[in-house]
């Protein structure tokens, strides 16, 4: 097991390193100058050059690229042209919006996804089976800023006209630390916009995976024996089930952790996804280039600890 997850770590650096060296192509090399967007457009000739040389941009591209890495390992992401601001100031404000949105919204797609998707294959071809496949059917066609408005609507605009306040409107956001309970309360209707269309994809996942573990032969060995429905569902069958639900969690709490812009955007929340957006409309490409490395890296760590929660599941994994 260590020797695997050794590996798996030596891979995820290999990979962080190929994503920063893509990164200082892309945004280095392929971009605008950045010393004529810091100077605007009024720069003299001169001024531009004065700001290459600040930057380093008059040194031959490998040494720019030693430098760069050099910045990076040393936590320093530069300084943002527009806000003024470090980078890593900047999105320490913008990433625990994001990691709370992944926390809550997680636990409740999976709580939600898995019970009616258990729920759903235990009982095949029933009532609860037939009402999972509504709701899954309508998870996944429904897009995610309609829900995000409906939400909004049904329990801040109808809730308020009549003088009740329950959940807040749209750009409201409460530090953890500062108020755990109004942190929760700010968040729970982005927390389910996000969770009951995601939560579509486990039921269905879930319910599939665990018919198709439920038809093998020991699980056939294990009713002949007399061990009840219940203990061999959730004791034998689920646990065998559960591995391609790990893989999936492991892609969608990355891609929450990277940015949830739609949700952000719906209901006003600074986070990695709405920045980004407005990064690139203003073209900060330090900025730009910090959120792109700091998803990166969570994508590359869900995916290190997707590996390890997969060889402690099915250790056949460990072998291959």
């Amino acid at each position: 097991m260590t020797r695997f997850l050794i590996r798996r770590v030596l891979q995820g650096i290999v990979t962080l390193w190929a994503i920063v060296s893509l990164v200082f192509v892309l945004f280095f090399m392929a971009s605008p100058d950045p010393a004529r967007l810091l100077g605007g457009k009024a720069a003299t000739p001169r001024l531009i050059e004065s700001i290459r040389v600040a930057l380093g941009l008059n040194k031959p591209l490998w040494q720019q690229y030693l430098n760069y890495l050099g910045r990076l390992l040393q936590g320093n992401l530069g300084e943002s042209y527009k806000l003024h601001e470090p980078v890593t100031t900047l999105l320490g404000q913008w990433v625990p919006i994001d990691i709370s949105l992944a926390v809550g919204a997680s636990i409740i797609w999976l709580v939600l996804g898995l019970s009616v998707g258990i729920l759903a294959a235990r009982r095949p071809r029933s009532v609860w089976d037939r009402s999972a496949t509504v709701f899954v059917l309508t998870g996944l066609s429904t897009p995610t800023f309609i829900l995000g408005l409906l939400l909004l609507y049904l329990f801040f605009y109808i809730l308020n006209t009549h003088g009740i306040t329950i959940f807040p409107g749209a750009g409201t956001w409460t530090p953890f630390h500062v108020n755990p309970l109004q942190w929760a309360r700010d968040l729970i209707l982005p927390w389910l916009t996000l969770a009951l269309i995601t939560a579509a994809t486990y039921a269905r996942l879930s319910r599939s995976s665990l018919l198709e573990t439920l038809g093998e032969d020991y699980i056939r060995t294990a009713r002949a024996k007399g061990l009840s429905e219940r203990r061999i569902v959730y004791r034998h069958a689920l646990r065998a089930a559960i591995t391609p639900i790990v893989t999936q969690f492991g892609i969608d709490l990355a891609t929450v952790l990277g940015g949830a812009i739609i949700t952000e955007t719906v209901f006003g929340l600074p986070g990695l996804g709405q920045n980004v957006v407005s990064a690139i409309g203003r073209e900060d490409l330090p900025v730009i280039q910090g959120i792109v490395l700091v998803a990166a890296a969570f994508i590359v760590v869900a995916n290190i600890v997707v590996d390890a929660l997969y060889a402690v599941v099915d250790p056949r994994v460990r072998l291959s």
